[in-house]
Formats: C-alpha cells, sequence, structure tokens
C-alpha cells in the first residue's frame, strides 16, 4: 500500500473544522485505500449485509463507539436511509469524526432525503495528480500518465488493458447511474458517454451530441447533468463580462480521467496535439483541488483567442494560466488580448518540460513559467 500524505492531511485537516467528511470520487479512484491509511478508525463497508443490519439501530450504533471514535462509512449510498445515519452522528454525537464515502455528490439521490447542509466537509479524490506520480508512486513517464490514466489499478499496471476501461464503464452505469438516476436507456446513456469522452477538452455542443446520439435535448441535458453530479464530467464556464466579442455561454468540458479519453479515441501514442489535450486535464486536476469550482473558468473570444484557465482570486483579480507541453509554443496574443481587458492578476504557463521555475517579460506582460509540481506545492502552502 502506497501511503499517500497529502490525501491524510487534508482530511485530518478538515475534521478540525467539522466533524463530517463527505469523500466522493469515481469508483476505483482509489477512497476505500485512502480509507483505511488513516490511522484508529472503525471501518464499516456499507455493501455488506452485516453492517446494513448492525446500522439499523443508528443511536445503538453511536452509544457502543468510544468518545473520541473515527468512524468510516465506506458507500454509505447502500444503505436504507444514508442521510440519516450522518445527520443523527453529527447532530447527536459531534465528537465523533464521521467520513462517508460514494461515487458522487451527497445530494445524488432520492436516499438522501437531507443533504447536510452547513454539517460537513466535501472532499473530492481525483485521479493520481501528476505531482503525486512523481513524488509518491515514482512514476515519472508522463506518456504512461497520460494514456494509462490515474486509476490506480491502470496506473501501477506494467500493461495497458482495454478490458478494464470498458468493464469500468459497464460498472458505472450499472452501479452508479441505474441504481442512483434511474435512468434505464443503457445503450442511448453510454453512447452519449462515450461521445463526450471522446471530445473531452472541446466547448460543449448539445444540439450535435444529441444527433449523434440519438437522444432528445432534454434528455441529453439531463444525462450530462448526472455525468457531473458522479463526477466523470467537469464543465467550465466561460469567464467573461469585459469585451462584446467573448464567449459567454458555452462551457468546456473535460472527461474525470485521461486513460479513458486515450481509450475512446483509440490512442495507444499520443502525438502532440493529443498530448496537449490530456496534459490540460492533469493541469485541471490540481487547480480543482485548491479552488472551488466557482472560480475556474476558461476565456475566448470570437477571434478564436484563448486563455485555457482563469483563477478568479478576488473581485477584480483574476489569474491567467496557459498550459503547454513545449513552453516556448506560448502565443502572447492571447495573454495580451485577455490582460487588455483583465489587467489585473498574474499570468502562467504550466508545462511538464519545466523543472524549475521562471519568469520572463515581454513588454508590460510578466509571465511566471512553472512545473505543475512547483504550483501545486505552492498552493498547497498558501492553504
Amino acid at each position: 500500500m502506497v501511503i499517500r500524505p497529502f490525501w491524510i492531511r487534508r482530511v485530518q485537516q478538515a475534521w478540525q473544522r467539522k466533524s463530517l467528511i463527505w469523500l466522493s470520487g469515481v469508483r476505483r479512484v482509489g477512497k476505500t485505500t485512502l480509507c483505511k491509511m488513516l490511522p484508529d478508525t472503525v471501518y464499516l463497508n456499507c455493501d455488506l449485509p452485516s453492517v446494513q443490519r448492525q446500522l439499523e439501530d443508528p443511536e445503538l450504533f453511536y452509544n457502543g463507539l468510544s468518545e473520541q471514535a473515527t468512524v468510516i462509512f465506506d458507500e454509505v449510498h447502500r444503505l436504507l436511509d444514508p442521510s440519516l445515519i450522518l445527520k443523527i452522528g453529527t447532530d447527536a454525537y459531534p465528537h465523533i469524526k464521521i467520513l462517508a464515502t460514494g461515487s458522487s455528490t451527497l445530494a445524488a439521490s432520492k436516499k438522501f432525503r437531507d443533504s447536510l447542509t452547513g454539517r460537513k466537509i466535501q472532499i473530492h479524490l481525483p485521479p493520481i495528480i501528476w505531482p503525486e506520480c512523481t513524488d509518491t508512486f515514482q512514476i515519472n513517464q508522463l506518456e504512461k500518465r497520460l494514456v494509462f490514466g490515474g486509476l490506480p489499478e491502470m496506473l501501477l499496471a506494467d500493461e495497458n488493458d482495454p478490458t478494464f476501461y470498458s468493464e469500468w464503464i459497464d460498472s458505472f452505469y450499472a452501479r452508479d447511474i441505474q441504481e442512483l438516476f434511474g435512468i434505464r436507456n443503457r445503450e442511448g446513456f453510454l453512447k452519449l458517454f462515450r461521445l463526450v469522452i471522446r471530445q473531452s477538452g472541446s466547448l460543449l455542443e448539445v444540439t450535435h451530441l444529441s444527433k449523434l446520439s440519438g437522444l432528445s435535448r432534454p434528455t441529453v441535458l439531463a444525462h450530462l447533468e448526472a455525468m457531473e453530479i458522479s463526477h466523470v464530467l467537469f464543465c467550465l464556464p466561460p469567464f467573461h463580462g469585459g469585451g462584446r466579442r467573448e464567449i459567454t455561454r458555452r462551457p468546456k468540458c473535460y472527461a474525470f480521467d485521461t486513460g479513458f479519453v486515450a481509450f475512446v479515441n483509440g490512442w495507444d501514442t499520443l502525438r502532440e496535439h493529443e498530448r496537449g489535450i490530456l496534459w490540460e486535464h492533469l493541469v485541471l486536476d490540481v487547480l480543482r483541488i485548491h479552488h472551488p469550482k466557482e472560480r475556474i473558468f476558461y476565456w475566448r473570444d470570437k477571434s478564436q483567442r484563448e486563455i485555457d484557465f482563469v483563477l478568479r482570486r478576488g473581485a477584480d483579480t483574476v489569474d491567467a494560466i496557459e498550459v503547454k507541453i513545449n513552453p516556448d509554443a506560448v502565443n502572447l496574443n492571447h495573454f495580451q488580448a485577455f490582460r487588455a481587458l483583465y489587467p489585473q492578476g498574474s499570468n502562467y504557463v504550466i508545462s511538464p518540460s519545466i523543472k524549475q521555475g521562471y519568469r520572463r517579460q515581454f513588454g508590460e506582460l510578466l509571465i511566471h513559467f512553472t512545473s505543475l509540481h512547483e504550483w501545486h506545492q505552492q498552493n498547497t502552502n498558501l492553504q
């Protein structure tokens, strides 16, 4: 078992603020393994009928714990009334630390009659991020991380196995989508799912997806919402407000893992353009760890000038981040067009080929060139 200190520290810091943590992430991303790394816990696998029977009387269960107990409810949505178990624990036993896991947001299904607003801290566990690959897992091959993806089982394998991805997709539909959302059109949903994965990193075209999938536009929108709730899709809104020619509505959507993007597209080896698209996914994973989704955007205007990621730091302060495999390929015109509208904030180029960060001045434009590892560490230290 490889210990993951960053995530253990994040969980322990969250417990200092609230007694209840909701740990979410797609199946097989490593939630259970992470839970078992936490010391001195009462671990309960809610898939097991014996555990479900044990929790039929929540008060009896909690009364049997020590005052300073730490309880983990793994796959808590398998219980008949999971929100009741968690609500009783936080309200009547505030001295007990609780961590509950699930593949989606807490309010994903009708089973959760109470989303426990104000009682919990939510932590989303993404696939293994690139700084963890190099520091914790001793994987220094970027190509492998991009093609194999970041689910631990696949990343740690010696060879890529296409059946892993196809079996995961079948399991995702059966155990998450069908069970939590009641979507019965398996063929239609999975066709749309693969289309979205194939186009990951592009602007969302709902009408086009509707035509290709054979699903109605309202059905496509409902299915996309289910994908977002279950963490397999992240939609990035456009940043706008300062110019008439800006894109203002269409989101840019990213799949949850590079391995599935490579699998659906049939990429065994990567060309430069494909490598760049997948590198964007790894950078976005780290941005999402350090910033709430409401602060992360992309920017594009009708002249096709674009900033990959925009971070809102304050009311008038926004950081512009360009993601490049080759840092020398940065287009200064894009930065200059953005800064003409939004002058306050820092400019970054994040590249895997940078080992030690540096700064360059281009007229009035100052750009920080950095590695993802360095950016992650700096933002970790700020928290």
